[in-house]
């Protein structure tokens, strides 16, 4: 009979100290695991969110007098008389030094027009590069083309437009094709065009009030992409929209650091379950292990008796706890994101890591068990038969 097959058999007779330990060891691993790829899926679900979604680099003009809020940023007093960017400019984005970062541009011309007897704004965009700028747009109908126009969800109901109406904006005959959903952002009040469309109502043929620049990824220089097209476009005032990532990316590192201190606590009391299981395991056994040193086993095959069996426990309970971690942390994540495309994928490597460091871990709480269990003196062991 081997070693192991000793080890086996001991866990088999003592079921109920091996559920106990198992179970200590698997609420440990099965926490970590969970807060981990919590942790990691989250992290997954910003890094796709500023690789796809929106502008982080704003272009206005330089003006003092600028009233107007646009993409939830406030950007002052805006007067449509104010001076404008030169298109012109703008095509010498693409001649930066980081340009192959630069996902998407997208020129806008602002201006007030008159409908009926109301205000509204209209807006000229670049649709293609809208397609990567705004792609939570939802449009019901079909983008427009030269004279034709979308409207946001409040202007439609506030002019009584629908899909295929036609009207008239500052003397111009437009036709609506399509509604854009509520999105709960000022895009709703607004009309839009194609750039050519609003730049001839508005007398701005080769100028914008403003461009949208989104960068192709969230490792992107942004600092350094900001000084770069202040350097090409010296009539704009070039500003870098970060806060609410950089906020949201503090909220998490703070997350992070608050997941490591309790899987700490879960670590320590899953260390502390091992070790009074074991030592309680190697009280009952003095006889029999006065037995096996008696019949000329070493201390090491006793030390090595008891890691064995905490190692196959422990194995069992890092396998265990990883996919607990990961059912876990799919019943979480609803929680924590509203992402319905993002999802916890089954990692090897994490699943070898949570096994390793279960594994790990029994053996080191079972360490002193197992040198107390090969200190026991045999003849007392045979002197209690």
């Amino acid at each position: 009979m081997t070693l192991k097959d000793i080890a086996l058999l001991n866990l088999r007779r003592r079921k109920a100290k091996a559920a106990f330990l198992l179970a200590g060891l698997l609420i440990g691993v099965t926490t970590v695991v969970a807060l981990m790829s919590l942790v990691e899926t989250m992290k997954e679900d910003i890094t796709n969110k500023l690789d796809k979604f929106g502008a982080n680099i704003l272009i206005v003009p330089k003006t003092e007098n600028l009233s107007l809020t646009y993409g939830g940023l406030s950007l002052g007093g805006v007067s449509f008389e104010m001076e404008e960017i030169l298109e012109s400019q703008l095509a010498k984005i693409s001649t930066i030094r980081n340009a192959a970062n630069v996902a998407a541009l997208g020129p806008v011309a602002l201006g007030v027009v008159q409908v009926g007897d109301k205000k509204v704004l209209l807006s000229g965009v670049d649709f293609e590069a809208t397609r990567v700028l705004k792609p939570w747009w939802k449009v019901q109908g079909e983008m427009p083309g030269s004279d034709q126009v979308i409207l946001g969800s409040e202007a439609a109901e506030n002019l009584g437009l629908t899909m295929g109406d036609r009207f008239t904006a500052s003397g111009r005959d437009l036709t609506v094709t399509g509604v854009i959903a509520a999105t709960g952002s000022q895009d709703d009040q607004i009309i839009f065009t194609p750039l050519a469309t609003a730049q001839g109502m508005l007398g701005m043929e080769g100028r914008v009030s403003m461009a949208e620049v989104a960068a192709l990824c969230k490792d992107c220089p942004i600092d350094d992409m900001v000084s770069q097209i202040s350097d090409v476009v010296p009539g704009g005032k070039v500003m870098g929209i970060q806060s609410v990532v950089k906020g949201r990316m503090e909220t998490l590192a703070h997350f992070q650091r608050l997941t490591l201190s309790v899987s700490a606590v879960v670590v320590l009391v899953g260390s502390l379950v091992v070790l009074v299981t074991m030592m309680g395991s190697v009280r009952e056994r003095t006889r029999e292990i006065g037995i096996f040193r008696a019949i000329g086993f070493r201390r090491s095959h006793v030390i090595r008796i008891v890691l064995l069996e905490a190692a196959l426990v422990s194995a069992v309970a890092g396998l265990l706890g990883y996919f607990g971690g990961l059912g876990t942390t799919m019943a979480a994540l609803p929680f924590f994101t509203e992402s319905a495309d993002i999802s916890v994928s089954f990692s090897p490597a994490m699943a070898g890591t949570a096994i390793l460091f279960s594994v790990l871990l029994g053996l080191l709480a079972s360490t002193y068990p197992a040198l107390l269990a090969a200190k026991l003196d045999p003849n007392d062991a045979l002197r209690a038969l």
